[in-house]
């Protein structure tokens, strides 16, 4: 798989709050649902990195109160925002947790918490991070500072608020965008070039009670035989502009969690391959949309020497 850095590198932090399907508004109340704390990651391209390596070592979450205003931001994350005073905070952990997010893919996650927490609407987490670094594939590691993180946290606003009932549960998908977060220094058409990185976190929450996931298999045919691909770039576009991107693992599979319900257009691209067509999907929130792909090798010229 040969493509930029900038383009193609993705991974999420995931914040899985149990779903919850009531409908309404819910502030806060003495009752108490349940919350669990996930991580995940979406693909690195893997000519390029070894390891993206964090430690999370604090999550919180805020609960709108009846005299705070939900939509004081229009960012989805904005590292400078002041959190208003007095607002309540709850820690849904408080401990170092390692992880390499390379190993976090394809719908994989790693639990971070699992807690109850008081039943109401929340619309902000912070997550405070630590010992950020990338590791090449040509073993070169280059450790990362990270702006305001570990005092502040990472402010994730959440649009809408997530509403956690009483007795119940709900999901909420973080997707930390790397082409974006992790700026490279030098030159990104090899791994030699690169010189460095600055680390500039942007996030996306996605309420999974109304989002979706997409998942498949990309493969070719040899002699009847279906073969897997691995490292095949599948593209999910909503209207003309495309969304995200994923790779299908060893196995040739791939999963695309924290997609907005609706109708994307999607496609499959290898080198070597020709491309698919570009197929319509649907998604449906908090289900599984399966879309599989097969792949026809290029044709090959062959030079024929006519003496």
């Amino acid at each position: 798989m040969k493509t930029t850095l900038v383009y193609a590198i993705f991974l999420s932090c995931t914040l899985l709050f149990i779903n919850c399907s009531d409908d309404g508004e819910a502030t806060g109340t003495d009752e108490m649902g349940r919350l669990t704390v996930r991580l995940t990651d979406a693909p690195f391209p893997y000519d390029l990195v070894a390891e993206a390596n964090v430690t999370v070592f604090k999550i919180e979450a805020r609960m709108v109160s009846e005299k705070m205003d939900s939509e004081a931001t229009n960012d989805d994350v904005n590292m400078n925002s002041d959190i208003k005073e007095g607002s309540p905070f709850l820690v849904l952990m408080e401990t170092d947790v390692n992880v390499n997010l390379l190993e976090l893919t394809n719908g994989t996650t790693a639990m971070l918490a699992d807690l109850e927490v008081p039943a109401g609407t929340y619309d902000l987490v912070r997550v405070y991070v630590k010992g950020i670094n990338v590791v090449l594939t040509d073993g070169r590691i280059f450790d990362l500072k990270v702006p305001s993180g570990e005092q502040t946290g990472i402010k994730v606003f959440i649009k809408p608020g997530l509403i956690v009932a009483g007795g119940l549960s709900s999901d909420l998908l973080l997707d930390f965008d790397v082409s974006r977060s992790f700026v490279a220094k030098g030159s990104i058409d090899k791994v030699e070039g690169i010189q460095g990185f600055n680390f500039k976190p942007v996030i996306k929450a996605s309420n999974l009670s109304t989002a979706g996931t997409l998942t498949g298999n990309v493969s070719e045919v040899i002699e009847e035989m279906s073969t897997a691909l691995e490292g095949a770039q599948i593209s999910v576009i909503a209207g003309d502009t495309l969304n995200t991107t994923a790779f299908s693992d060893v196995d040739g599979n791939y999963a695309i969690m924290g997609l907005d319900a609706g109708v994307y257009k999607v496609l499959a691209e290898l080198n070597g391959y020709v491309s698919s067509d570009t197929l319509e999907v649907t998604l449906v929130a908090a289900n599984k949309t399966v879309q599989d792909f097969v792949l026809e090798a290029e044709a090959t010229s062959e030079t024929v020497d006519d003496n």
